[in-house]
């Protein structure tokens, strides 16, 4: 399968990949580790094969909404990924890189639950003992790491005690405000009396599970139940709090420097305060904001890459 053919394929996944699902659609997407373009087997043999010099310590890179794991790689590369953050930190760290691909369409819980029980598999299977998983979420991915966490935790899982700290890109922990508004915006057509406005808004809640999750980033089936009309950013208290016991690590974009304007428009999709307002409680240097970078560039760009490495080497 073509590169341009499988990021066509995510996106419509992240558009809506729940209904490909729920029909049964081969088009839907299955998580599963990608390696060298094709889906990794997590038996002991496979994974000896593709990874001969396999470490100790693996970081499980999670993509976004409407991506695959080519939005690690450079635009410009034709292969992916190629020169990215898992291979950076394997050539400076020591880190075997396992790039994930699901299916960004479907509720983010069911995605945590996926992500879960990869890497139980993963755990299980892996040819040489492992010392650290260290997960890295790009966008929405990071929320489906937070959502695979609660569930090893609440569940006891054994991956989970090999996790000691937690890299966020991007990642809207406040949610998505552009998504709240899509909700505004449909819940007003839907209640002018014409029937082309109300088939407006039937069209508009066609937009996926995992997108409408987005909003207020939902990491559980009850919070998705609580769901509310509205555009401002959720209380800061959010109902599943970053896992106590990890170090937690932020980086956000802004397109612009000043304080008020980066607030309203963060990267483009994410405001700065959604993306680092999970920092309460952190240390201020686990958080870091890039003026002038975008939402797409945080997951490929060399400063973001020199942070996540700067932290990654500090004292514990």
């Amino acid at each position: 399968m073509g590169r341009n053919l499988e990021l066509a394929i995510g996106a419509l996944n992240g558009t809506v990949g729940d209904y490909l699902a729920r029909t049964g659609n081969g088009l839907a997407t299955s998580m599963a580790f990608i390696h060298r373009g094709a889906v990794l087997p997590l038996d002991p043999a496979s994974l000896a094969r593709a990874f001969p010099d396999a470490s100790a310590r693996v970081v499980v890179l999670v993509h976004g909404l409407m991506n695959t794991e080519h939005v690690w790689g450079r635009p410009d590369a034709d292969d992916a990924p190629a020169t990215d953050y898992g291979s950076n930190l394997t050539r400076d760290l020591g880190f075997t890189p396992l790039y994930v691909r699901y299916n960004s369409g479907l509720p983010i819980p069911d995605s945590g639950a996926a992500l879960d029980a990869l890497l139980t598999a993963l755990v299980a299977a892996w040819p040489t003992p492992l010392t650290e998983l260290l997960p890295l979420g790009y966008s929405m991915g990071g929320l489906v790491v937070r959502s695979a966490c609660h569930v090893a935790a609440t569940s006891d899982h054994a991956w989970l005690k090999l996790v000691s700290r937690a890299l966020y890109v991007g990642t809207p922990h406040l949610g998505a405000p552009l998504e709240r508004l899509g909700r505004v915006v449909s819940k007003v057509l839907r209640a002018v009396p014409d029937p082309y406005t109300r088939l407006i808004a039937d069209i508009a809640d066609l937009r996926s599970h995992g997108l409408q999750d987005l909003g207020d980033a939902d990491l559980r089936h009850e919070d998705r139940a609580r769901r509310r009309v509205s555009v401002s950013l959720r209380d800061p208290h959010h109902p599943v709090p970053l896992l106590p016991g990890l170090r937690h690590y932020l980086a956000a974009g802004t397109l612009v420097s000043a304080p008020w304007a980066a607030a309203l428009f963060g990267d483009s999709v994410v405001p700065a305060p959604s993306a680092t307002a999970a920092a309460s409680g952190l240390p201020p240097a686990h958080v870091r904001l890039f003026p002038g970078m975008s939402h797409i560039a945080l997951a490929h760009h060399p400063d973001v890459y020199d942070q996540l490495h700067a932290w990654l080497t500090e004292a514990p």
